[in-house]
């Protein structure tokens, strides 16, 4: 058994497949998993991302600390209330723990990292923070939904009150703000415009099913997925991890390199990298005959004994064949191969984006 979010008993009775998903009973899906990405490609959906860990930072050395902590510089929201950066958070060799959302809160901040990396996220930010006047506080006690599509900012605002339809039309594209006890921002990881709205545990059932009823389906996990994979957005554990640096994940714009004197975790390594050239880069990758590209199949280009790697892969319900992200030699040309099935595919190297709102890039 593992960790429950407070919509765990609604997920049930509205025929959620429940699946462990780093460490918590979440919904795969709810019937089909094509159908709940065409929602939110088409509409709209919605998803429970409670798993997620909300950590506030105050004090301080709030600033200070997170400009150590992250590669990428927290001055650059100061000046906008809300404002969300998003950045990775390095070990001193240069790997990435973990990529996470900072939100400008005014005098603090406010973080959301991944579930399937929280304990070992929070012992290495509370390490950090032990050289700095900050407090770390776990929120626990926010579920967060997240409501997705064309027509889901316009829906959403139906089921809340009139402050809060007031502060989402506010709402520029990341940015977050609270109102009372909510804290609304306009961020998402399907590559459609929309909302993730941290809520009381106690409230967010009630949240749920207004946004039922009004035509907002509940969509799972495995559309969540292919989502954000046609929209090109990283999964830790597939296309970085501890081991794999941000110029080598499609994250070096992440990356503040100025003002030269800030120091941040792991930056002298990534910085040589950077000077000498990177080896490796992430890339798209698309195979328009039949066939399904997967994670950890090997990749080849010619010329090179390097091999390549599948990052992430699937069937894109909204282009109709097989995408992927792949981690591959930074020598790479227009195509490449990948071993399927013990055969090698000739595919198309692409731009690691795939579909933005809705509309396909490639």
């Amino acid at each position: 058994m593992g960790f429950k979010t407070a919509l765990y008993a609604t997920h049930q009775s509205m025929g959620g497949k429940i699946v462990d998903f780093g460490g918590w009973d979440m919904p795969l899906h709810y019937g089909s998993q094509i159908e709940e990405h065409n929602y939110v490609r088409q509409a709209s959906g919605m998803f429970d991302v409670s798993h997620m860990t909300v950590v506030d930072v105050r004090g301080a050395d709030a600033k200070a600390y997170l400009q150590y902590l992250l590669a990428n510089d927290v001055a650059k929201i100061e000046a906008i209330s809300g404002k969300a950066l998003y950045s990775g958070m390095l070990n001193p060799e240069g790997g990435v723990i973990d990529d996470l959302i900072v939100y400008n809160m005014n005098g603090w901040f406010r973080t959301v990292v991944n579930c399937g990396t929280r304990e070992k996220d929070l012992a290495w930010m509370n390490k950090i923070a032990a050289n700095f006047s900050v407090e770390l506080t776990e929120r626990a006690d926010l579920a967060m939904i997240a409501i997705q599509g064309p027509k889901a900012i316009e829906l959403s605002k139906t089921v809340v009150s009139a402050e809060r339809a007031a502060l989402i039309d506010s709402l520029k594209v990341f940015q977050g703000l609270p109102e009372g006890d909510w804290f609304i921002a306009r961020t998402g990881y399907t590559g459609e415009d929309g909302l993730e709205i941290m809520i009381p545990n106690d409230q967010a059932v009630a949240f749920w099913q207004a946004l039922n009823r009004v035509g907002v389906p509940p969509c799972g996990l495995a559309a969540r997925d292919t989502l954000r994979l046609e929209a090109g957005m990283n999964l830790y554990g597939h296309e970085m991890d501890d081991s794999v640096s941000p110029l080598a994940a499609n994250m070096g714009w992440t990356i503040a390199w100025a003002p030269a004197a800030r120091d941040f975790i792991g930056r002298k390594v990534i910085e040589a990298e950077k000077a000498a050239g990177a080896k490796f880069k992430l890339v798209g990758l698309v195979l328009r005959e039949r066939g399904v590209m997967r994670a950890e199949q090997l990749v080849s280009i010619d010329g090179s004994d390097q091999k390549g790697v599948v990052t992430s892969g699937t069937f894109s319900p909204t282009l109709g064949y097989s995408i992927a992200l792949a981690r591959v030699p930074a020598s790479v040309g227009s195509q490449c191969y990948v071993e399927m099935r013990g055969k090698q595919v000739l595919v198309d190297v692409v731009a690691p984006n795939f579909v933005r709102n809705g509309k396909p890039l490639v």
